[in-house]
């Protein structure tokens, strides 16, 4: 048992010159002291043991915002030790095997911010702990990953400090370890099913399937089949047994992405077994149970799908159990300098490369309104990446980000629709579609990105005009 402290030397957190960082690092293996070293060159403040109750004490006492366990194999007292720093809302850095992927679940589910593999690089340790490697810039500033003591879940694509991405992580892991069933609300490219995968690695349904369906890119004649599965001969096509996605996910978690686009006709099967638990293969007589925990989403407002006659309200009532409305890029201030970062280290470490971004470059990406959110950060940053040398500079962010066309952004002052008083939504809607297309220049993708919703919304409401218009 080694107790080490560093100089005691302000440390800058989040811009700020802050007190000196307490880390508790627990260490199992061989490379503990060589971590405690590189840690303690940062200034941080470090303890260092080999003892599980020592740690518990330290945390008792100390109070470090901080825990660094670093383990070769899993035993309870680790979990244990995880799940009382996360009682002092300490952040929880677990360095462990790669092999171990159910451990690593089981560290998330009790607490633990990050689950690192090993090898671990020094660049992603040190986002981890939410500062800058020295001697590569501004020291002042961090790269993305959550702050001192930050209440985050790594929710996969991307890290977040935002006050608004903290509280949803605060309900992701509220949610999680119950069977309710979650609705994700979220434009496009906000991260619905990112967030799902994060709900079902927290649960304890974490070693069971989790199978995404979206429902608006399923053929209305065969999405019943997809659901539910069919019978042999049970219609023309049915050569084999097929299983749906409800038996694919028995044990497990059902994402059912754009559910709103779900036919009428079949949100109705849908309502009775999210009531019953039970449904039935299309052609087959006997009836299965649905052990599924039940995640949806929509990047429509369902409300309005409802007053339109789209979504039948007693669907919406039986989803909506605990509702998380995902924030769009453009309001989540102070994050796509960090997201832009951290896109940035994956492609580096994917490749071996160390490009960095110019200052001029992450200000021209904060400048712009990301209606593709964060699906269209990370598409820019890797175009930006491949176009680069050794620096990101504002020459190799895309012209359409750099200068973007006046009607996005404060569409106040760009093209405009007049709507009549007294016009249904779902006249609105197709005015608005049209109006945007026709701005557009028939570039579905791009007035997709414009209004919000996917490509596949945009085409499933453009077949549903043809086929009224035909009617």
């Amino acid at each position: 048992m080694t107790l080490m402290s560093a100089k005691n030397i302000p440390l800058s957190i989040n811009g700020s010159i802050a007190e000196p960082a307490h880390l508790l690092i627990v260490s199992y293996s061989e490379n503990g002291q060589a971590l405690t070293e590189m840690l303690g060159s940062l200034h941080f403040t470090t303890t260092y043991t080999e003892v599980v109750s020592h740690a518990q004490q330290v945390l008792r006492t100390a109070r470090p915002p901080c825990l660094v366990l670093d383990i070769e194999r899993e035993t309870i007292g680790q979990l244990q030790l995880i799940k009382l720093a996360g009682e002092y809302s300490a952040t929880v850095i677990v360095i462990g095997p790669a092999e171990s992927d159910s451990f690593a679940k089981q560290c998330l589910s009790h607490g633990a911010t990050h689950y690192l593999a090993r090898p671990v690089t020094r660049e992603r340790l040190y986002q981890a702990l939410g500062v800058s490697v020295p001697g590569t810039g501004d020291n002042k500033e961090k790269v993305a990953g959550p702050a001192q003591g930050a209440s985050t879940i790594a929710l996969g694509m991307a890290y977040s400090t935002s006050s608004k991405m903290q509280e949803i992580a605060a309900q992701v892991r509220r949610v999680a370890p119950t069977l309710a069933t979650v609705f994700i609300r979220g434009e496009s490219g906000t991260g619905k099913e990112v967030v799902a995968q994060a709900i079902h690695r927290l649960s304890d349904r974490c070693d069971k399937p989790f199978v995404p369906v979206n429902c608006g890119a399923i053929s209305p004649q065969l999405i019943e089949s997809e659901l539910f599965g069919h019978e042999k001969g049970s219609f023309t096509g049915a050569v084999r047994d097929h299983k749906g996605v409800f038996e694919r996910a028995c044990g497990g978690t059902l994402f059912l992405d754009e559910v709103t686009e779900m036919p009428v006709d079949l949100q109705v099967k849908l309502l009775r077994v999210l009531e019953t638990r039970r449904f039935s293969r299309v052609g087959g007589d006997g009836e299965m149970e649905a052990d599924v925990r039940i995640v949806a989403a929509t990047n429509q407002c369902p409300e309005t799908e409802v007053r339109a006659g789209h979504f039948r309200a007693d669907l919406l009532y039986r989803l909506q159990v605990f509702p998380i409305n995902l924030p769009p890029l453009r309001e989540r201030v102070g994050d796509v300098r960090d997201l832009a970062r951290y896109f940035l280290l994956e492609l580096n470490e994917q490749d071996g490369n160390k490009i960095e971004f110019s200052e001029d470059a992450l200000r021209t990406l904060e400048n712009y309104s990301w209606p593709g959110n964060l699906r269209e950060l990370k598409n820019v940053v890797q175009r930006a990446y491949i176009m680069a040398d050794r620096i990101i500079t504002k020459a190799e962010i895309p012209d359409d980000v750099v200068n973007p066309p006046p009607f996005q952004g404060d569409q106040s002052s760009g093209p405009c629709v007049t709507v009549s008083i007294g016009s249904s939504v779902a006249e609105a809607e197709k005015t608005l579609i049209f109006a945007t297309l026709n701005e557009c220049k028939g570039k579905k993708e791009k007035a997709a990105n414009i209004l919000g919703v996917s490509m596949k919304t945009l085409y499933n409401r453009l077949r549903q005009y043809e086929r009224r218009k035909d009617a």
